[in-house]
């Protein structure tokens, strides 16, 4: 019987059990259903493969590039301090987790067809980034609390595949409200903050005017390239941290602290102040490059993994909308993306302020730096979900709530991912922060009891979306209704998307025409919708 198991051995251990294997394998299953030639189907396993490699090669870059800066950010505050950037953390934990993350995401992909086809949350999220960040959330945190590799990947993949359907529908009713009409849906994990600001603007913009009436300075059009948005935001960060950390521990100390680290990222003593300096800011451009890598392995992966999901998806859901990335709703208030990106940072820099002053030292909580590359996403669609429901002030004051949410609530997140709360990283969206330290208190349960709660709140997620779509969105319930009765109708209807026809702003016979920017350099491109 040897021979029959030594390959079976082999497969498990040395094929089944690496992750990028895994990826390429599930991307060739995907293209053969789709009946693609043999070099297509060749080639994109192949790039699958290498995109998943090219995460992890990121992760070494961007552990090297923060270990100096968590060092600085101790000495000067006394409190752990991190930078929510999802890509990062999970390039981090593939290394430790990478099987068990491919096979939870698989498992929730089919758990979601399912929840398409049987209920009535027809979605299929497409978003193919955000489920690789939900399924390595999940496997964090269940294998954080002690659950075994299959409870891990079968518990994991039921909430993965819950989540898929569940989101898309909550944010629906508003999602309409912005893009007007009812053929696209959001599937990005910034949903939290988007139904926030949307809310936000129905109570403090009846009478606001449309963002897309102002004329913002072209200078400021720079920040959409998130690779250069990243590397500035870490530049100012890591330049100021240095400067603070100097002024209070002194050259000798200070000098010291990029001399961390092993490989491409580590560092060596500074000489003089103005080396110490250059290198913060050298390390704040080394982490924008380190996240640029894993933005093109994330790219590359999906460019090969989302076809063939989508293509299975259409056999088995047909009709279901496809749930899409943040940049969909870009187009239909550019001006809003803008106004939203400063007032969400805006909202993290007096979030971390509170934490710093208030919940660090009541509660623990580590401080939450802001990010350019999450508040510049979420932010910006939380501005035109807060637009089209509040205007400008609804677009202000709804991404200003979205810059609080994405700072506490990963804070609150990091108490229960273990180890890997201590990484100087973690996840940045709103949904990841509630739904993870949800699913992480629950487990901390232990055994039978904590699989209970974790899918007790599972079903209490399905139980409600599936609520919101009967009672609201198949209702056609309009959040921006009450504030349409207090604008001349012209601004009302540019500003709800109500002039565009069914088919979308540039159907046939739309009376609207929306300009269409592509998604910010470095972001990585939302499908199309299925055909």
């Amino acid at each position: 019987m040897g021979w029959l198991v030594t390959p079976a051995k082999f497969l498990v251990n040395e094929i089944l059990s690496e992750p990028a294997y895994l990826i390429g394998i599930i991307t060739a299953i995907g293209l053969i259903a789709m009946k693609k030639s043999a070099g297509q189907i060749i080639g994109g396993a192949i790039k699958a493969t290498l995109g998943f490699l090219l995460i992890g090669a990121g992760a070494g870059l961007v552990t090297s590039s923060l270990a100096p800066l968590g060092t600085m950010i101790q000495g000067v505050t006394g409190a752990h301090g991190v930078i929510p950037t999802n890509e990062a953390i999970v390039g981090i934990a593939q290394a430790q987790f990478g099987s068990r993350v491919a096979w939870l995401m698989i498992l929730g992909f089919v758990v979601s067809l399912l929840l398409a086809r049987f209920t009535p949350l027809r979605y299929v999220f497409l978003t193919g980034h955000h489920m690789l960040f939900m399924a390595t959330l999940l496997t964090v945190v269940l294998a954080g609390a002690g659950q075994s590799t299959v409870v891990v990947v079968a518990v994991g993949g039921v909430l993965l595949g819950i989540m898929l359907v569940a989101m898309p529908a909550f944010a629906h009713p508003w999602t309409k409200r912005v893009t007007g009409s009812d053929t696209v849906a959001i599937g990005h994990f910034g949903t939290a903050g988007y139904v926030v600001a949307g809310a936000a603007g129905r109570v403090v913009g009846k009478r606001s005017r449309s963002t897309e009436e102002m004329k913002l300075p072209e200078g400021l059009r720079f920040l959409r390239d998130s690779m250069v948005a990243t590397a500035l935001s870490m530049l100012f960060i890591y330049v100021v941290m240095a400067v603070l950390f100097l002024i209070k521990v002194g050259q000798h100390t200070a000098f010291k602290a990029f001399a961390t680290g092993t490989g491409a990222g580590a560092g060596s003593a500074a000489t003089d102040t103005g080396n110490y300096v250059m290198q913060s800011v050298m390390q704040g451009l080394q982490f924008g490059i380190a996240v640029a890598v894993i933005l093109f392995g994330v790219r590359t992966i999906l460019g090969e993994l989302v076809p063939a999901f989508q293509g299975i998806a259409n056999k088995v859901v047909p009709g279901a909308l496809p749930a899409l990335d943040a940049p969909i709703v870009f187009p239909y208030a550019q001006n809003a993306v803008l106004i939203g990106f400063l007032s969400s940072f805006t909202g993290g820099l007096v979030s971390l302020a509170l934490l710093t002053w208030v919940f660090n030292p009541a509660f623990g909580l580590a401080l939450v730096l802001p990010g350019l590359v999450p508040h510049f996403f979420t932010g910006g669609a939380a501005g035109v979900y807060g637009n089209a429901t509040g205007g400008r002030r609804g677009a202000a004051v709804g991404a200003f709530l979205n810059g609080v949410l994405i700072t506490f609530l990963p804070a609150l997140l990091l108490k229960v991912l273990g180890a890997f709360g201590k990484q100087n990283t973690t996840f940045g969206d709103a949904d990841f922060g509630w739904f993870g330290a949800l699913i992480g208190n629950a487990g901390k349960a232990g055994g039978g009891v904590g699989i209970a709660l974790i899918l007790l709140i599972g079903l209490a997620v399905l139980g409600a979306a599936v609520l919101v779509q009967k009672r609201v969105v198949e209702t056609g319930w309009d959040p921006g209704a009450a504030r349409d009765a207090f604008l001349p109708r012209d601004t009302a209807a540019a500003t709800a998307g109500e002039a565009a026809p069914p088919g979308g702003p540039d159907a046939p016979g739309g009376t609207a025409s929306y300009p269409k920017i592509a998604p910010p350099a470095g972001a990585p491109a939302p499908p199309p919708p299925p055909r």
